[in-house]
């Protein structure tokens, strides 16, 4: 021991560390002598680590350090992300406007106790942006003197918190981050996201303390520098209830911005979406972008939606431009099928076989060599594209490193870059986009790849989201709802005013001359049944929405018990059987938004479903069972109703319209309350149906079942006088047309299915319909139409 004392020069040594110091220390070696076998197993998994360190004190003071001491500064590189450093590096994107919130930032933190704001939001309107303007700000020189050289820190709030389940791990990481802080804390300002997270963190496996007790002390002292981030919910639910806490922070409201607003913000990053997909993005894309989704898209906020738009709708050209086009597809298929039938022909010996190959020779080479042009073309043209892409990302590098030599004072640079580089990049972009524009005009078929974002694309985007068709949002709406008489027309006979009615509502409605926090439009029906109250609702669906089935049918007969009618609309509430299920109204128009609701037969239901649907056709909203807002205001409201039906149905014919709707709508007041009836944009009744209506009716049923029967490769042809019988025996002034379905299947339907199966009606022949009027009164339906075949 003296001897290893003596030549080691080590003032203190112990025998125990010997045999780990021999295998830490090479050079102990020549001191100690060669290391015993079994020692060398025991210690081996400390080989080549470090025990010793020179000790300040002199050189034969050696303290021992340990191996998970983490050097100064650590804790913030591991749990903190450095946004002034992205910011210099152009890592961020540009914050556009937002200066009163910004500048609002500064003046507090520039306090000197309770300096930390907390940006109070919605979800999606900027609040982490805002952190990020602050470190741009910084980085640029465009703050006070007393915020130039600070440095943004965001804290990982999962990396600080994960794996800490032993107890006082998270105390000790969050402790050594404050005291990092606190030794430069003129220098660092620590950005929290999501900063109720906080609230609680660390309190696992018996922790007594949680992070936001431990910021406490230095958030009241002003020892850091913190800026949190929320929403207002959040903030109510976890933050403003610990008082203590809530007072250390000063608030910052971030508002959503508006639709312009968001359109100079999508403007101010258009180029970074540009750079990272490939594409140009349009300005009326960015405009549709910013409209559209303020109007469609009503559960989330700007810009976030709005940019979230853009960035699909770009990567969803950027895979288009990826993928074969539909017509270089289309003629590799038919290539493909000509292939297979040539190789069929060339088994064939007859002489129609020989010609057919011979023709289809020539065809198939006429379609390669086409195939081979388009192939070509698309190849080219993703080539420029590839090579637009790489200047608009050289332009993208010069620009920031025009950034850094600005601020680094390197004018020699920034004039090489501003006067020489940029401009010749960009020279080269516009001479490319030229070319494939020249290309594309030379082309026959035009471009095979597109290569712009355009408004389209975001209405296709929205559709996807939403189930709106696209037509229903960009120009064709308009044709669409100028033009709605006449698809309602098509569908629903006989109701002339109806018509004109739902029409006009409509396009008041869209033309947004009614309030916008009301549903489309509220509608009750009203009138005798079977006159095409349901079928109307249904023809409006197909005509708004391109879809008979954009309908959610709630059948209020099922609504009148006085206890569970409000709770099965809206849904359980909480404790309650069926909680989980949601209500028959709420869940659907929260899937799909965008929808016709029908309330059928609405005076079977209960009184009280009347005040649910008070708040809707006023608001446009309603709170559910589980407390979530449910948006109707881009639904249009229909109510049918039976109303009045007995004292119609005891009028004669020619009573006069004006007295029918007085007696209907005093069977509506002795039903509605007078704030129910004022809700209601419009109650219209629907007449009694004539025989011309009938006839009307009857044709346009027989239309629907010669299409059905044209798809099988059948005709059908009814003459007048089967028709005319059809139209008697299917109306009934008590059901109206409701028996023509009947009539038609038991006399029509029935019998030519039959025959069908029989075999009587092979593909390409013709069904001739026609009746005897004498006879088909006195025999049973099914024997009242005489068919007669005709082959093909």
């Amino acid at each position: 021991m003296i001897m290893l004392r003596s030549v080691c020069k080590r003032a203190f040594f112990s025998v125990p560390k010997r045999p780990i110091a021999s295998l830490a220390q090479p050079w102990l070696h020549a001191c100690a002598g060669p290391v015993p076998d079994v020692l060398a197993v025991r210690y081996a998994p400390v080989k080549g680590r470090r025990f010793y360190s020179q000790s300040p004190s002199g050189p034969n003071m050696n303290a021992w350090v340990s191996p998970d001491a983490q050097p100064a500064g650590a804790n913030l590189k591991k749990f903190t992300v450095d946004l002034t450093q992205k910011a210099k590096d152009g890592i961020l994107d540009p914050v556009i406007g937002r200066d009163e919130e910004i500048r609002r930032m500064i003046q507090i933190l520039s306090r000197r106790t309770k300096n930390n704001p907390v940006l109070i939001g919605s979800a999606g309107v900027g609040k982490t942006a805002l952190a990020e303007g602050l470190a741009t700000r910084i980085v640029d020189g465009l703050v006070p003197d007393s915020m130039k050289n600070k440095i943004v820190l965001s804290l990982d709030v999962g990396s600080l918190v994960a794996g800490t389940s032993m107890r006082g791990e998270f105390e000790a990481r969050l402790k050594g981050i404050l005291k990092d802080i606190e030794k430069d804390k003129d220098q660092y300002i620590l950005f929290i996201d999501e900063l109720h997270l906080l609230v609680g963190a660390g309190q696992a496996e018996g922790g007594n303390m949680d992070a936001g007790n431990m910021l406490k002390p230095a958030l009241a002292r002003g020892e850091i520098r913190c800026v949190g981030a929320t929403t207002l919910d959040e903030y109510r639910k976890y933050i403003e209830k610990d008082a203590a806490l809530a007072r250390r922070f000063q608030s910052v409201y971030v508002a959503e911005p508006t639709v312009e607003d968001a359109i100079s913000i999508l403007r101010g990053i258009k180029e970074r979406y540009e750079v990272h997909h490939g594409v140009r993005i349009a300005d009326g894309a960015l405009v549709a972008a910013a409209q559209l989704s303020h109007r469609y898209i009503t559960d989330r906020f700007l810009p976030d939606k709005a940019i979230d738009l853009i960035d699909e709708a770009a990567s969803r050209l950027r895979l288009q431009q990826e993928s074969k086009p539909e017509q270089v597809e289309a003629q590799e298929k038919k290539i493909i099928q000509l292939k297979i039938e040539r190789e069929a022909l060339r088994q064939e010996s007859d002489k129609a076989s020989k010609q057919r190959l011979t023709t289809l020779e020539s065809d198939l080479a006429a379609r390669e060599k086409e195939f081979n042009q388009l192939v070509g073309q698309w190849q080219a043209e993703k080539r420029k594209l590839e090579e637009a892409k790489s200047f608009k990302q050289k332009i993208e590098a010069a620009r920031r490193e025009l950034d850094n030599a600005q601020r680094m004072g390197n004018w020699t640079r920034v004039a090489e870059l501003n006067y020489s580089v940029i401009p010749h990049f960009e020279q080269q972009l516009a001479e490319l986009e030229q070319q494939q524009q020249v290309a594309a005009a030379s082309s026959a078929g035009g471009r095979l790849v597109s290569s712009t974002v355009t408004a389209e694309d975001i209405a296709a985007v929205i559709a996807r989201q939403t189930g709106i068709p696209v037509a229903s949002m960009v120009q064709t709406e308009r044709d669409k709802i100028l033009h709605l008489e006449d698809t309602l027309r098509s569908q629903v006979v006989g109701q002339e005013e109806a018509i004109h009615a739902v029409a006009n509502a409509i396009r008041l409605s869209r033309a947004g001359l009614k309030s916008a926090s009301r549903p489309i439009s509220n509608f009750m029906f009203v009138g005798q049944s079977g006159t095409g109250k349901t079928l109307t609702v249904r023809a409006i669906a197909q005509a708004l929405f391109n879809s008979a089935d954009a309908m959610t049918v709630i059948n209020m007969a099922e609504l009148g018990d006085p206890q569970l009618s409000v709770s099965k609309l809206l849904g359980a509430s909480a404790g309650y059987v069926g909680y989980e299920e949601g209500g028959l109204l709420t869940e659907p128009v929260r899937r799909r938004p965008y929808q016709v609701v029908l309330f059928d037969e609405f005076e079977k239901a209960h009184r009280n479903v009347q005040h649910v649907l008070l708040r809707i056709m006023d608001e446009g909203f309603i709170t559910d069972g589980h407390g979530r807002k449910v948006d109707f205001r881009n639904t249009l409201i229909v109510l049918t109703s039976n109303l009045g039906s007995e004292a119609l149905a005891a009028m004669p014919e020619n009573t006069p319209r004006k007295v029918q709707k007085d007696a209907v709508m005093e069977a509506v007041r002795e039903h509605c309350a007078p704030e129910f009836i004022n809700r209601i944009d419009e109650i219209i009744l629907f007449n009694r149906l004539t025989m011309k209506d009938m006839h009307a009716i009857t044709e346009l049923r027989i239309k629907e079942v010669a299409a059905n029967l044209s798809d099988r490769g059948i005709g059908l042809k009814v003459d007048s006088l089967a028709k005319d019988w059809l139209s008697r025996r299917g109306f009934d002034p008590a059901y109206g047309a409701r028996p023509l379905r009947r009539v038609l299947q038991q006399s029509l339907l029935s019998p030519l299915a039959v025959k069908m199966l029989n075999g009587d009606v092979p593909e390409g022949s013709t069904v001739q319909v026609t009746c005897n009027p004498v006879t088909a009164d006195v025999v049973d339906l099914e024997q009242a139409l005489q068919f007669t075949i005709s082959p093909p």
